[in-house]
C-alpha cells in the first residue's frame, strides 16, 4: 500500500470534486453530521469537549493513523492555567467496520491532572528538562481502553502528555518533550496525546462575514476589494490525540478495507458541587456524549440553529431516523444534505447557478461514501462518519490527511464550480513523522502574524 505525504495540500483535488457532484448520484440518501471549532451554543461553553477536526489516512505502509483534536483557538500564551485535556472527559475515537454506523471498535482516552505545589501560582517553577521533571507543577498522565464488541482491554495506563509550550525559560527544548511523549503501544502501534499546531486552515473570519470569499470579495452582492485568504487559525494551538494502529487491527473479518471514523466527547450526567463548594465537584452517572464529529464543517454550515446542540448528542446509527423526512416534489428528502443552505447563499451572493436539488453527491460526501471508493460493502447506514478505505489513500472525503484542503473540497462541491477561501496551506509545514501535526507556537515568541510586532 502506497503512503501519503501528509503535508501535500489537496486542493488539487477540487476538479476532481466537481468532476463527482456532476457525474455521480445515488438513490440512498440519509441526513448528515458533524461537529467541528465552536459550532453550536453549548459547546462553546465547555472548550475542553469541543471536537475540532478527525483525521484517518495512512502515514506509514500497514498503518492508520487516527487523530482527533479538542479545544481549538488556543492562545498559546494564555497562562497561567495553560491549556490542558479534562479530568471529567472521556475522549473517544470510534471505528465502523462493516457500514453499520455503529462502533464496532474504540479507543476511549482518559486523562489525570497532578498538582506537585499548591502553594504557588506558577505553571512550572523551573524549567521543564523531561516529562519526570518536578519543576512541572501540572503534569497530566492518561490511559487507553480500547473496545471491541463490546469487550474491554486496557492498552497503556500511565502515560504521559508534554506540557503547553511556554516559552524559552519553561520549555527550553519543547521537541525533545513531545519525542518522550510518543510512546509505542502493544501490538506494534504509536500513541501522543499533548498540544499541537492547529492545522485547520481556513479563512473563518471571511466565510462567516455573510459569506464572504476575499478572492471573489469583488463578484459578492455586498463589494469589497479583493484580497488574499487569511488564515484564522494561524497561530493557534489546539489539544490532539494521535493514534497509529497496525491497518489490520481495525479492519473485519469480512476484509473490507473501508472504515467509518468519528470522535465524541462524553461528561457525567451528573455533576454536583459538594457542601456548595465549587472547588470539589463530584461528577457521576452514565456518560452522556456532548461534542462529536466525523466531516468537517457539516455542524458549522450545515445545521442550523435550532439543531445543532442536539446534533453533537446522536449517535451516527441515529441520523437518517432523526432528520430525514418524506420526499418533497423535487425528490429531496434530507434538505440540510440534499439542498443545503450554503449552497443557496452561495448561489444568491455570488450570481452562482449551483446545482439543483437533489444533491445526492453531496449525500456521498458527506454520509455513504462513494461507489468502488470509499463506500462499505454490503448494507450501507448513512450518517456522518469519515468514510476511508485503509487501501487506498487519496484527499477527504476518502479519509483525511493533515494537509487536505478541506473547505476548498467543500465548497467547490456546494458551488458545483472551482471556488476558494484563498487559503490553501498551513501557517506551520505539517510533519512527515507522526504525530504529523506540527509542533505548537510558543507563548514567548512572537511567531505570529496576528500579535502586534509579529512578521
Amino acid at each position: 500500500m502506497k503512503h501519503i505525504n501528509p503535508r501535500r495540500p489537496s486542493g488539487k483535488v477540487i476538479a476532481a470534486a466537481v468532476g463527482l457532484s456532476g457525474a455521480l448520484a445515488i438513490g440512498l440518501v440519509a441526513p448528515a453530521q458533524s461537529s467541528s471549532h465552536r459550532e453550536a451554543p453549548l459547546i462553546t461553553e465547555d472548550p475542553t469537549a469541543d471536537n475540532t477536526d478527525v483525521y484517518a489516512f495512512s502515514g506509514r505502509d500497514g498503518f492508520t493513523s487516527l487523530i482527533s483534536n479538542f479545544q481549538g483557538f488556543q492562545e498559546p500564551g494564555g497562562g497561567p492555567n495553560y491549556f490542558r485535556f479534562s479530568d471529567d472527559v472521556r475522549y473517544d475515537i470510534n471505528i465502523d467496520n462493516n457500514g453499520d454506523a455503529r462502533a464496532d471498535i474504540t479507543y476511549e482516552f482518559r486523562f489525570t491532572t497532578g498538582l506537585r505545589n499548591p502553594d504557588t501560582f506558577q505553571y512550572a517553577t523551573g524549567p521543564i528538562t523531561d516529562l519526570t521533571d518536578p519543576d512541572w507543577n501540572r503534569p497530566q498522565t492518561y490511559s487507553i481502553t480500547r473496545v471491541e464488541n463490546g469487550q474491554r482491554a486496557e492498552v497503556a495506563t500511565g502515560l504521559r502528555s508534554p506540557p503547553s509550550n511556554v516559552g524559552p525559560r519553561t520549555t527550553p527544548n519543547y521537541m525533545r518533550l513531545a519525542s518522550q511523549a510518543v510512546r509505542a503501544i502493544p501490538g506494534g502501534g504509536r500513541v501522543f496525546a499533548g498540544q499541537r499546531d492547529e492545522g485547520f486552515f481556513v479563512d473563518v473570519a471571511s466565510i462567516f462575514d455573510l459569506t464572504g470569499l476575499r478572492p471573489l470579495n469583488d463578484q459578492h452582492v455586498i463589494p469589497l476589494p479583493v484580497e488574499d485568504g487569511v488564515d484564522t487559525f494561524a497561530g493557534y494551538n489546539v489539544q490532539s490525540i494521535a493514534l497509529e494502529i497496525p491497518t489490520v487491527d481495525l479492519l473485519a473479518d469480512s476484509g473490507d478495507p473501508v472504515i467509518g471514523v468519528w470522535s465524541t466527547a462524553n461528561r457525567r450526567s451528573t455533576r454536583v458541587f459538594a457542601n456548595d463548594n465549587s472547588s470539589t465537584p463530584v461528577n457521576s452517572g452514565n456518560w452522556v456524549q456532548v461534542s462529536r464529529l466525523g466531516n468537517p464543517l457539516v455542524n458549522e454550515v450545515i445545521i442550523p440553529l435550532g439543531l445543532k446542540d442536539a446534533y453533537n448528542n446522536l449517535r451516527p446509527d441515529q441520523d437518517a431516523a432523526v432528520l430525514s423526512q418524506p420526499a418533497d416534489a423535487r425528490g429531496v428528502t434530507i434538505p440540510l444534505v440534499q439542498d443545503p443552505e450554503i449552497a443557496r447563499l452561495i448561489e444568491a451572493r455570488y450570481g452562482i447557478n449551483v446545482p439543483d436539488p437533489p444533491r445526492n453527491d453531496l449525500v456521498m460526501i458527506f454520509l455513504t461514501g462513494f461507489p468502488g471508493l470509499n463506500m462499505p460493502q454490503g448494507t450501507v447506514q448513512p450518517a456522518d462518519v469519515l468514510r476511508y478505505n485503509t487501501s487506498t489513500n487519496a484527499s477527504w472525503p476518502n479519509g483525511r490527511a493533515v494537509g487536505d484542503d478541506v473547505v476548498d473540497t467543500a465548497l467547490t462541491a456546494a458551488a458545483g464550480t472551482p471556488l476558494t477561501d484563498g487559503v490553501q496551506e498551513n501557517d506551520l509545514r505539517f510533519r512527515l513523522a507522526f504525530p504529523y501535526l506540527a509542533a505548537p507556537h510558543q507563548g514567548y515568541e512572537i511567531d505570529n502574524p496576528r500579535r502586534v510586532g509579529g512578521p
